[in-house]
């Protein structure tokens, strides 16, 4: 799933501004075939209108296009430069957890349904390797209840570090059938109940968790996360670190033996 956290103002406004060129062109075309008195009325109800200016329907497609250009410009160098940045500038993030030579580290999303697919096979090569796997939290803006479904979990974090991520692995595993937040509390509660925790009636009454999932969010967002799910093989060969980001899940067995054989042995 795809979350641009933060669009750049510029561009945004340079997006409103071929929008509204394109309305007006749009209305001026209406204006030409309407008569004259409703073309009149039109025209002064629309500041924006470039016809008003006495300007040519060519000369105005030209403007469009140009400034259609100028914003595909504007956002290969915003979002490339940004991004590559950022790659560059926040690298040093991604390392290992004290003591391990190769750990994943993903950035998700609850209700995310790519999340809950690629989340067994996570859990398999972290088991079959022997290696940690940190899970930040990195929920959608739009989505429905992944926030409230990651203040859960951390509550869940609270009791112990396993029925947190067991509650993680059951939403993914139910999350077709969790369609409001209230579908989200009924499961809750069940699962505290399967598993002998007493659920608070205010789970979080300081705020707390909600900004613990705030600073993942923010922590993916300076390393430029902008989907769910994002997941780097990251590793530690004497103190000189190194991450990958695993952009097909089907290599991901053949990346870890490769970062594993990296890693291994004296040299």
């Amino acid at each position: 799933m795809v979350d641009d956290p933060a669009i750049p103002v510029s561009v945004d406004v340079a997006w409103r501004c071929v929008h509204r060129i394109v309305n007006a062109q749009s209305q001026d075309c209406n204006d030409d075939s309407s008569n004259g008195e409703k073309g009149d009325q039109v025209t002064h109800r629309n500041d924006f209108s470039l016809k008003a200016a006495g300007l040519t329907i060519e000369f105005r497609k030209e403007i469009m296009l140009r400034t259609l250009f100028a914003l595909v410009g504007a956002c290969a160098l915003v979002f490339g430069t940004a991004t590559q940045s950022k790659a560059a500038m926040d690298q040093s993030a991604l390392k290992p957890p004290a003591g391990a030579k190769v750990a994943l580290i993903e950035f998700a999303d609850l209700e995310c349904p790519s999340c809950a697919h690629q989340n067994p096979l996570l859990k398999d090569a972290a088991a079959k390797y022997h290696i940690p796997w940190e899970r930040h939290d990195f929920p959608i803006q739009y989505h429905h209840w992944s926030s409230v479904a990651a203040i859960n979990a951390r509550w869940f974090d609270t009791k112990s570090q396993k029925l947190g991520d067991d509650y993680r692995d059951a939403v993914f595993a139910s999350q077709m059938s969790i369609a409001t937040p209230d579908d989200l509390r009924s499961f809750t509660d069940k699962f505290a109940k399967d598993h002998g925790v007493a659920m608070p009636f205010v789970i979080d009454p300081q705020g707390k968790l909600a900004a613990a999932v705030k600073a993942d969010y923010d922590l993916g967002v300076s390393l430029g996360v902008h989907q769910t799910p994002t997941v780097w093989i990251v590793t530690d060969k004497h103190g000189v670190t190194n991450a990958t980001q695993v952009t097909d899940f089907n290599k991901l067995y053949s990346m870890l033996d490769a970062a594993v054989a990296a890693t291994s042995g004296g040299k």
